[in-house]
């Protein structure tokens, strides 16, 4: 199995890592990242870079398509090469991903058009402009597409579709593997369960990059 995950300039590294780290882990499995333009891709804290040795042509058939989000997605709304390769490969693929605002790329991409799907908390709202149905859930299947919300949500969507793929048993034994028990010190992942001064305060503490 061919998984290839597209990154672009200030992409978010959890997106993308963690399901890498979990479908890379599934027998027989090849994880391939592929860039426009291949090269070290810096992540959005612009300490990190992934030397990106594929471009999209070299992978026009993969079986899984992942694109992440992060900072950068706002330049990867316009189409062009990304958007052309993910509705090429969106043909043949037997599952097109994404995790937190890769969603509204592949939005943009017009391969969600008339599907649920999930997306950062901060973005779910932007889904309905390109005819997607946003949905609250961390982690949606519909049809072939499987999409993730923010950024951690991506493990929760890799594993889920390790047992679709590889089955149950194979999708826990990878959540025992890599001893994913969650066990957050706060109850503030969402807007839902985060205390109200610190949902209003957010972007005063960590203003958008």
């Amino acid at each position: 199995m061919q998984v290839a995950i597209a990154l672009y300039p200030e992409f978010t590294a959890l997106d993308v890592i963690g399901p890498y780290d979990v479908l890379g882990r599934l027998p027989d499995t090849e994880v391939v990242f592929v860039a426009e333009h291949p090269g070290l891709v810096r992540n959005d804290l612009r300490s990190l870079s992934i030397n990106v040795v594929a471009g999209l042509a070299d992978m026009p058939n993969p079986d899984v398509v992942i694109v992440g989000g992060g900072p950068g997605q706002t330049e990867q709304m316009s189409d062009g090469s990304l958007h052309d390769w993910l509705r090429t490969v969106d043909r043949t693929s037997a599952w097109t991903t994404s995790v937190c605002t890769g969603t509204l790329i592949l939005a943009a991409a017009g391969v969600l058009t008339g599907r649920r799907a999930t997306t950062h908390w901060g973005a779910l709202e932007h889904l309905t402009e390109f005819g997607v149905t946003p949905t609250h859930e961390r982690v949606v299947i519909d049809g072939h597409y499987a999409t993730a919300a923010g950024v951690s949500a991506g493990i929760d969507m890799a594993l889920t579709l390790a047992g679709l793929i590889a089955g149950d048993d194979a999708a826990q034994a990878l959540q025992l593997l890599i001893e994913y028990a969650p066990e957050p010190p706060y109850n503030s992942g969402s807007p839902d369960s985060a205390p109200v001064e610190i949902v209003e305060k957010l972007f005063t503490l960590f203003p958008p990059s």
